[in-house]
């Protein structure tokens, strides 16, 4: 049985804390009259509330933060990003192993085999490749929620997918050195089952151009001029050529490495900036019209999606199918109501789900055959 006595070293510690605390205030005791400096105010304070005292003790009492402390903290931090993208990445390698051995069924709710379609065929199926690399589209990580695209595309196609994808990220970084190295990495060594990848799922750019830099390509409101034309158009392509960039470098990598890997983007869709955010996090678009005084409703909606159609038209110009590089408009697929999303930059679960079904769709037309 614990005993509930405090141990004497605590005890000791406690009693140092108050004395020094005491002889603080004493020390620092102001006049009883006229002006007083910043410290003597402070000691005034503790002295009519003496657990002040005490608390601005301990804290002194606790080691600074310091470079060392900050640069630990990075260390554990990307040791537990490694720790689970290892996990991610041999939790595939052992699902696709299994079913590249043992071969592919048909997931449940499956559409029936085309008319004319092989028995065999129509039994099972070579499971395709693939995997993902993005934002919180693919990597939607509320609990209880079911997750981004990704997840449900699996349940769709009934082959796992190796998904690099990290909420939050931004273009800039995932072709920055560290996960550049990554993606390389996996383009050049190809499945962890084996064979070269078939398909790279990316989705990136959104979390570039909205949160707090968005206040420096939205003016402030003037009523004399047309909603679109509050979009600073010089400041806004800066933001876009560095997603472009970016995209530019993928394929790039792609051509390289693996060349016949096809490269499948988006361009999510219409969000709606109604101020809401979701486990701590967000708004991401309703500050930045609040600060630029907009009025509510349709202006703010307006700016919104010309710069999600900016950002569409940008992916639309490396669309080139004889070069294995696929924009899939999703642009218009949600009704444009707040039951549509979960917040302002992320789907509902129905909303996810009609994404997914456009991925779907659109690798059974790419690999026919090989999705269900």
């Amino acid at each position: 049985m614990a005993s509930s006595a405090r141990p004497k070293k605590s005890r000791k510690a406690a009693k140092k804390s108050k004395k020094s605390a005491k002889s603080a205030s004493k020390a620092a005791a102001p006049p009883p009259v006229g002006p007083v400096t910043l410290e003597e105010a402070k000691a005034l304070a503790r002295a009519k509330e003496p657990q002040l005292a005490v608390k601005a003790v301990r804290k002194d009492l606790a080691p600074p933060t310091s470079p060392k402390n900050v640069g630990e903290e990075r260390k554990i931090l990307k040791k537990k990003t490694k720790d689970e993208l290892d996990r991610r990445i041999k939790e595939y390698k052992a699902t696709m192993s299994i079913m590249k051995k043992r071969g592919a069924r048909r997931p449940k709710g499956a559409a029936a085999p085309e008319e004319g379609e092989p028995a065999a065929k129509a039994a099972g199926f070579a499971p395709l490749q693939v995997f993902a690399e993005g934002d919180s589209w693919f990597d939607y990580p509320v609990p209880l929620f079911g997750g981004g695209i990704i997840p449900r595309l699996e349940t769709r196609l009934g082959v796992p997918i190796l998904n690099l994808a990290k909420a939050g990220d931004e273009v800039r970084y995932m072709l920055g050195v560290d996960e550049r190295k990554k993606l390389t990495k996996q383009l050049k060594q190809g499945c962890p089952a084996g064979g070269p990848w078939d398909a790279l799922l990316f989705s990136g750019g959104g979390n570039d151009i909205v949160d707090n830099p968005m206040a420096l390509w939205v003016k402030e409101w003037n009523a004399a001029v047309p909603a679109v034309q509050h979009l600073n158009s010089a400041r806004f392509n800066t933001a876009l050529d560095l997603v472009k960039a970016g995209y530019e470098d993928l394929i790039a990598l792609r051509n390289k490495h693996s060349p016949n890997t096809l490269l499948l983007f988006h361009g999510y869709d219409f969000a709606i900036p109604d101020g809401r955010g979701v486990c701590f996090l967000g708004p991401w678009l309703k500050p930045t019209f609040d600060l630029m005084n907009f009025p509510p409703g349709a202006p703010r909606q307006e700016v919104v999606n010309e710069m999600l159609r900016r950002f569409a038209t940008l992916l639309t110009g490396l669309h080139s199918e004889p070069n294995k590089i696929i924009f899939l408009n999703t642009q218009g697929t949600l009704v444009q109501q707040p039951s549509s999303w979960d917040n302002e930059l992320h789907p509902s679960k129905a909303g996810f789900n009609k994404f997914a079904d456009l991925f779907r769709d659109k690798l059974k037309q790419l690999f026919p055959g090989r999705v269900t």
